[in-house]
């Protein structure tokens, strides 16, 4: 089969690699497409621990070609999205209906070779896939694997958001097209943050009701502005100092600041806060990661009713070959929406 494959840091290329066995309870799925996600660019550039050769991407659909022994609740032919936090089922958190924060954890893309490849073999399936509805075109259904599943969770079961909250979004890439997308759904009132205006741009047609370009314009200022005295929900969805920062000061008192970003090599996970501000304002720092595959029920009906809508983010359909180029135009904060990996060569 052909892959994209990390060979180091910062070096990807295009292989011929052996079709995957199917692991114990797995499945075999022909990958139809993946996203490329901003985690994809963080391992991409050396800002998490991986070893070498490695076939990322985390975010994909595809049908099912081979089905093992003790899989009930998947057959050949289904039509699947594959959530990026899965799961062994064995430790406490998985028991108590927390399965994306496993103790062992099983992850597409690092610890088992992921859907920038024509097939990805993924293990223990009854709990690691979820049926994607024919509604749902393939290209689109990518989003749900990663962007939209953390948008979601986060949104929804961490920073609780409610209709008619103020909600500022700082980073318009995917995750964060994908958090407005989701907060408007909700029926809050949206503000988005960025400093390129092509992502300003599908920010609103993503549901926000105000975009500011914190190159020109400074954000906190802004936000606080805007919504009266401040949100009542930021998210950082980048991972950057300044972009935490500015989300905690832009909320009203009581309000809770969403991280769904992680840092990079520069920060190293470590990010000061405005500790007074969160102490006198009450503030409320919460962390999010990916989705539980069951939490997908309550999602998926979003997206075959036209409320949640990840096509609208989709730029351009490439080829394994583009990838890296893509990295490179994250890195200078270039290009705009979401690429889709549909061509494998």
């Amino acid at each position: 089969m052909k892959a994209l494959v990390l060979e180091g840091i910062q070096q990807l290329a295009v292989r011929n690699m052996p079709d995957p066995e199917p692991a114990a309870l797995g499945v075999v799925i022909r990958v139809k497409a993946n996203g490329v996600c901003r985690s994809d660019w963080h391992a991409w550039n050396g800002d998490f621990k991986r070893e070498f050769p490695l076939i990322m991407g985390h975010e994909f659909t595809g049908v099912i070609e081979e089905v093992m022994p003790g899989v009930t609740r998947f057959k050949k032919g289904d039509r699947v999205v594959v959530p990026f936090s899965g799961s062994d089922g064995t430790c406490v958190h998985c028991q108590a209906g927390l399965s994306h924060l496993c103790d062992n954890p099983l992850y597409p893309g690092k610890t088992y070779s992921g859907g920038y490849a024509e097939y990805v073999a993924v293990p223990l399936a009854d709990r690691n896939l979820v049926a994607l509805p024919e509604e749902i075109d393939f290209t689109a259904g990518a989003a749900l694997g990663c962007r939209f599943m953390t948008s979601f969770h986060g949104l929804v079961d961490r920073a609780k958001v409610q209709p008619g909250e103020w909600v500022v979004v700082y980073g318009c890439g995917g995750v964060g097209l994908s958090a407005i997308n989701i907060a408007a759904a909700l029926g809050a009132r949206v503000i988005g943050v960025d400093i390129n205006p092509d992502n300003l741009a599908l920010a609103r047609q993503m549901g926000a009701l105000h975009v500011v370009n914190s190159l020109e314009t400074p954000p906190v200022e802004a936000v606080l502005q805007i919504s009266g005295g401040g949100a009542h929900v930021s998210v950082d969805a980048l991972g950057l100092a300044q972009t935490c920062v500015d989300g905690l000061l832009s909320l009203r008192k009581t309000g809770r600041h969403l991280q769904i970003g992680i840092t990079t090599k520069k920060d190293a996970g470590h990010i000061s806060v405005p500790i007074d501000a969160m102490v006198y304002k009450e503030l409320t720092l919460v962390g999010s990661l990916g989705m539980a595959a069951h939490r997908f029920e309550a999602m998926i009906p979003m997206v075959v009713q036209g409320r949640l809508n990840p096509e609208r983010m989709v730029n351009r359909e490439i080829t394994l070959s583009e990838v890296e180029g893509v990295f490179e135009n994250m890195t200078k904060s270039a290009g705009a929406g979401a690429f889709v990996v549909t061509q494998f060569q």
